[in-house]
């Protein structure tokens, strides 16, 4: 049996009194988890910088999930976050992810996956294992993580991290919108599809990580 005191430490802040110690009983199996029910002792937890990963609730009493990591990430702190949250629109994926977190997980949720995404923000890459350059981050485009300069790693969908490997197996290659189309997305696709990913890409890592080519089309850039 493993130690608990062995297990990486994991912050839960998340206010549901009968969610709450259900994801962290469950979180328990690989992680030590300390459960904090609000945002204010949550930013006081998350800035002591002792925990693996972070999970944070969008709506919390004290301090809101996003006001919590837009302050830690103005702190410096660098700690991958997960924001948990039954908020599940565009808007709120994208507000959420501009603030400064690595991942978004809408309730109600499978733990199996909610296991599988903390694994992928707080995985330690051997040298082996294969990745392609993104400026100075990388992409491991197997698990779909990036790992930033800022030492932050960015968990990808599918074809986020489809369309990034083929930016960046070719970086000074400039690819029409049709190219990456055909690469990427599953037959029936429209052209506004890229369009819409490459989007995606620029919200979650930087602006300048997919650069357009007017008139011809997109190429990899940095970060």
């Amino acid at each position: 049996m493993t130690d608990p005191e062995t297990l990486p430490r994991l912050l839960l802040v998340e206010d549901d009194p009968e969610l709450g110690p259900i994801v962290a009983d469950v979180l328990a199996e690989a992680w030590r988890v300390d459960l904090v029910a609000d945002g204010r002792r949550g930013l006081d937890a998350a800035r002591a910088g002792t925990h693996a990963v972070i999970v944070v609730d969008r709506r919390l009493p004290g301090l809101d999930g996003t006001e919590l990591v837009a302050a830690l990430r103005r702190d410096h702190v660098t700690t991958p976050v997960l924001m948990l949250t039954a908020l599940g629109s565009t808007a709120d994926r994208v507000e959420g992810l501009d603030v400064g977190a690595d991942d978004y997980l809408v309730k109600p949720f499978e733990f199996d996956e909610l296991f599988a995404r903390l694994r992928a923000l707080t995985r330690s890459f051997a040298a082996h294992e294969p990745w392609l350059d993104v400026g100075e981050g990388r992409l491991f485009a197997e698990s779909r993580v990036v790992v930033t300069p800022w030492s932050s790693r960015v968990v990808l969908s599918e074809r986020e991290a489809g369309l990034l490997a083929a930016l960046a197996e070719r970086p000074d290659y400039t690819f029409g919108r049709a190219e990456l189309l055909a690469a990427v997305f599953p037959r029936g696709e429209q052209l506004g599809t890229v369009d819409t990913y490459v989007s995606y890409l620029r919200r979650k890592l930087d602006r300048d990580v997919v650069l357009t080519v007017r008139g011809r089309g997109y190429r990899l850039g940095a970060l």
